[in-house]
Parts: C-alpha cells; structure tokens; sequence
C-alpha cells in the first residue's frame, strides 16, 4: 500500500550494526514470590484476566515474543531457493519448528500487549522486516505481518494465546492461524502452534514441553506435513520428540521428519525409517521389560533429558539449533536473538511508532533491574488502559486498529487479522498515546 519494498531500511537496521548480546542487569530471583496465593483460585480457568506479579515476567512483550519465530529465516529463504515443491515443505516444516525453538527453558510469561501497542524488526543481515499490532484486548490477539526484503516471501498470522492453569501446571493454547506465502513459487503454507506448557508452577524447578499435532498444509499442490510434537510421556523418553512425515494430496507418504524441537530435525525416506524403528524396538524389548511407573504428588519431575536424536542412516539435516549464550541462564534463558529485540538502536526514537514495545517503561525498567518501578509502571499503564476503555464506552466509541483489518484469509477461507499497509512510510500522525 504505496510502501517502497526497502523504504527506511536504514534507519532501523544496519549490517555495520551490532545487535547486544546481553541484557542491561541479570534477572530477579523469582524465589521469593508465592504464586500460589494468587493462582489457587484460578484451577480450570484462563488467565489472561488475572494480574500477574512482575517477577513471573520476562523484559520483553508478547509481540517482540511472537517476532522470535523469524529467528531461523533463513529456511525460509532457503525454501525460496529450492525447485522442487517436496524439498520446500521440509523447509518449511523445519522452520515452522524452529520458530518455537526459543521456547525452551523459557519459563518467564511475556507482558501482555497494550491495546494499539506496536513492535517493528527490520534485519538487513535475515533479509526481512516485521510489523506487528495488538488488535484486541479481550480476547488478547497480536497480529503480524513479516515480508522478504528483495519480495519472496510474506509471513503473517493472528495469534489469541489462551492461557489455563491446571494445579501443577500452566498450559498455553495458541489459537490462531500462520500462513506463509512463497511468492516467486505461487505457494502458500499455513500451520497453528503446537501447546506450550510450563509445569511446576508451584513447586519444584519449572521446565517447558510442547505436544500437539502441528498440520501444515501447501495449498497450492495438497502436499501435507502432519508433525506430532510428543508430550514427554512415562520416563521422559519423548521429551522434546517431533516426528511426522509429508504425504500428497492422496496421502502417499514422501518423507519422514523427525527430531528434536529443542535441537535439530531430519529428514530421511519413510522406508529407511521404518526399518530403522522396526530393529531400534527389537532391542528396546530385550533391555528393559520390568521399569514400573511411579506416581508423585509433589513436583512434575522433569525427566532426565535422553540422549540426543539418534539419527537414521541416509537422512539430510534440515536444522540445527543455535547454542545459547553462556550467561543466558541469568538472562531469562534468552536466545542471542532475543536479546536484542529491546535495544534502542541509535536514531530508532525518532522514525519508529511511539506505541512501539522498545519505549514500554515496565518493560525497559525491569530489564535494567528495576523491578519495584516496573511494578509501578506495569499497574499505571493497566490502570491508563482501563480508563481510556470506560471513556470510550462512555462515548458510545469503538476501538479502531491502525495497521490491521479484519479479513477473510483466502487460503483457509477463516478469518483473521491482515496488515492493511502503510506502516513503514513513517507517517505516525494520530497515534493513541497508550504509555
């Protein structure tokens, strides 16, 4: 919508740049804080009405969180680059996989998005930039539109994370489409999320699975990747396993994926995994026939994590996860990536959005360390937005989105959240004041 494809790239990203690799201050210690007090009432329930204390956060918003699926653009543009329709869903497959990678160990819950809030990414050196909106308060949706630089892809979806605490555990449902579109090859993809669970809310060391059947369908041949991400199971043995497989659309299966989430995937022709599986089971029976199962009312144990992927003879490595940075485990146990995605970058105050995550000052004060101010923020900033509802209720006022509009995906016919144009002309008149 009248946006140049490259048009103020460079006032927020650089090549010459060099992202920050760590965070102004280490984490607080969540130890002290009882959150059983606040969650007891709240079994079977959702929780994105319920205020949170500060110190089960992390310093970034929901929308720099979702901005973490473009981690691993590269398979995408890897996809791009690929002639044959088969080899491109294994790209896609692994990058819809890596884009929940940063998941792991990631137990701080992100602050929710403020009503009109925005966050914009431009990576020169990923060949890509990102706008995303928070559309809706109640429920809480985050749109996003991410675009190749040179025009080869566009990636965009809604999410709605519904949030249920269940007693030990809290599991996030991530409702809402993903389509990606590979433009030169006339394709489209689309995929939702698998579940996240973070278990040991209360008790115990906190540990993440994702499980769920995770469909990516190519609209343009039929083609289908089902991936299943396992729950951990009796002994932990599937801890982090994602296995699936490409079929056509007359389900004849092409290729089997499989791996870890929290570490790589393969791929491998489905005869050779068979067979594969077939003599790994015979030797399973023989050593172990006699472990029983041990019930525990106290924490979920986290399962000893098993050896890594045992690879099949003759597979291709579709992706490998990046190691993180050694003081990541102070740091909210983010990625390189994620480290960077709060950094004021020189000359960002004046051409990005004022509604933009980067000048939230919960956000910025409690990544300095400044935990009892961004308390004080976080409870302005909601109390700022729940009169700014009760004002415009009063003027009989409907919220309207700047950069989204409600539309009908014309690949799965749902709808969804499309990013209507505009944002990167820079032109930020009449924008609400929500800090």
């Amino acid at each position: 919508v009248g946006e140049g494809p490259c048009s103020n790239l460079h006032v927020i990203s650089n090549f010459s740049f060099n992202f920050r690799t760590s965070l102004p201050a280490a984490m607080f210690s969540r130890s002290t804080v009882s959150i059983w007090s606040i969650l007891k009432k709240c079994i079977g329930l959702e929780l994105s009405k319920i205020t949170m204390p500060i110190a089960f956060n992390e310093p970034l918003s929901f929308l720099q969180r979702i901005t973490e699926y473009m981690e691993h653009t590269y398979l995408i543009n890897r996809a791009c680059s690929l002639s044959d329709s088969r080899e491109r869903m294994q790209a896609v497959a692994a990058f819809a996989v890596s884009a929940v990678a940063s998941q792991w160990d990631r137990t701080g819950k992100p602050f929710n998005p403020l009503l009109g809030e925005t966050y914009e990414l431009t990576r020169e050196n990923q060949g890509f930039r990102l706008v995303s909106e928070q559309v809706s308060h109640h429920p809480p949706v985050s749109a996003f539109h991410a675009e190749s630089l040179v025009g080869d892809f566009v990636f965009h979806g809604s999410i709605y994370p519904k949030l249920k605490f269940w007693g030990k555990s809290v599991e996030a449902e991530p409702k809402g489409t993903i389509t990606l579109e590979l433009l030169k090859h006339h394709e489209a993809y689309t995929w939702t999320n698998p579940y996240c669970c973070v278990h040991n809310i209360i008790l115990g060391k906190l540990w993440i699975e994702q499980y769920g059947t995770v469909e990516i369908v190519n609209h343009s041949t039929g083609d289908k990747c089902v991936l299943n991400f396992k729950p951990c199971g009796m002994f932990g043995k599937e801890l982090h396993k994602v296995e699936g497989y490409i079929q056509d659309k007359s389900k004849k299966k092409h290729c089997v994926i499989y791996g870890k989430w929290t570490e790589c995937m393969w791929s491998v022709d489905p005869q050779t995994y068979e067979a594969h599986k077939k003599s790994e089971r015979r030797g399973d029976n023989k050593k172990q026939k006699n472990q029983e199962g041990a019930e525990n009312d106290d924490a979920d144990d986290m399962p000893e994590v098993q050896e890594t992927v045992s690879v099949v003879p003759g597979s291709t490595l579709l992706w490998r996860i990046d190691s993180r940075p050694a003081h990541s485990a102070e740091m909210y146990n983010f990625t390189n990536f994620a480290m960077s995605l709060n950094e004021l970058e020189g000359g960002m105050e004046a051409n990005v959005s004022p509604t933009d995550c980067r000048f939230r000052p919960d956000i910025r004060a409690m990544e300095n360390g400044n935990m009892d101010e961004a308390s004080k923020e976080k409870e302005r900033l909601e109390d700022k937005q729940r009169a700014a509802r009760k004002e415009r209720a009063k003027n009989e006022e409907e919220w309207s989105t700047r950069w989204f509009q409600m539309g009908t995906n014309p690949y799965t016919g749902s709808q969804g959240w499309l990013y209507s144009g505009g944002y990167f002309n820079r032109n930020y008149q009449d924008i609400p004041d929500i800090y």
